[in-house]
Formats: structure tokens, sequence, C-alpha cells
């Protein structure tokens, strides 16, 4: 099992679209604002690190992100 932290930067005014495109992906276990340098956090799980790799790829593609961090459990 592979998991990950996913940080998004959210274009301005798009932060609820950004959540429910997160919340709509299967492997996101959770997600919710915070307050800080950025907007959005989601905590993800994926059978191994080819699921996490397409998982990021989906994650990048949702409408109102500006850029995300993906933080790599070891």
């Amino acid at each position: 099992m592979a998991q990950a932290c996913i940080l998004a930067r959210v274009k301005g005014g798009k932060g609820p679209a950004v959540l429910s495109g997160f919340k709509k992906l299967p492997e996101i276990k959770s997600a919710f604002f915070v307050l800080g340098r950025y907007d959005v956090v989601a905590f993800a799980e994926a059978a191994d690190a080819a699921a996490l790799r397409s998982l990021i790829g989906k994650a990048n593609s949702i409408d109102g992100i500006k850029s995300t961090e993906t933080l790599l459990e070891v």
C-alpha cells in the first residue's frame, strides 16, 4: 500500500470545486481546507507507486489547482 499527502494551492474562488474534485477520487481517504501556504490537504492511499503516480496526475488536472506538492510515505 502506498500512502501520500497532497498539498494543494488553489486559484481564487475555486476552493469548493477543488475540494469536491479531490473527494470524488476513490483513492482520497480525506480532504479538507487548511490555513497557511496551502489551501487544501488530501490524504491518499493507492495499491502501489504506479497507482499513486496516476492519482497525482488526476489530482493535478482538477480545475482550479494552481500547484501541488505531494509528500510520499516512506
